[in-house]
């Protein structure tokens, strides 16, 4: 499968996005959904201190090394887009996964 340009998907730069073809791990998340225009759901894994965003197109990012306290800020955020867009993208290592 060949990445949209990032004129078609703005969300992130492809350059440097990693895509995980086989997930092997099942991972038990506790996802919330989100009242935004760009994201549909949200997950936290704080032994691991990884975010996971769920887009409105269905794609899901998993973001490494983000912080517990920074993840309450998103959730209590006005705009979790905006916040996204601002505080998250291309901030932090971050992979695309397969979709659910």
């Amino acid at each position: 499968m060949t990445p949209q340009s990032p004129q078609r998907n703005r969300a992130h730069n492809f350059r440097i996005v990693g895509t995980i073809r086989n997930e092997t791990e099942k991972l038990k998340l506790d996802w919330r959904p989100l009242e935004s225009k760009l994201l549909a759901a949200a997950a936290y894994d704080a032994p691991r201190r990884r975010l996971y965003l769920r887009f409105q197109s269905g794609e899901v990012y998993r973001y490494f090394t983000f912080p517990a306290e920074q993840y309450q800020e998103f959730l209590d955020a006005d705009s979790q887009g905006r916040y996204f867009l601002s505080q998250i993208r291309n901030c932090f290592p971050y992979e695309r996964l397969p979709r659910w």
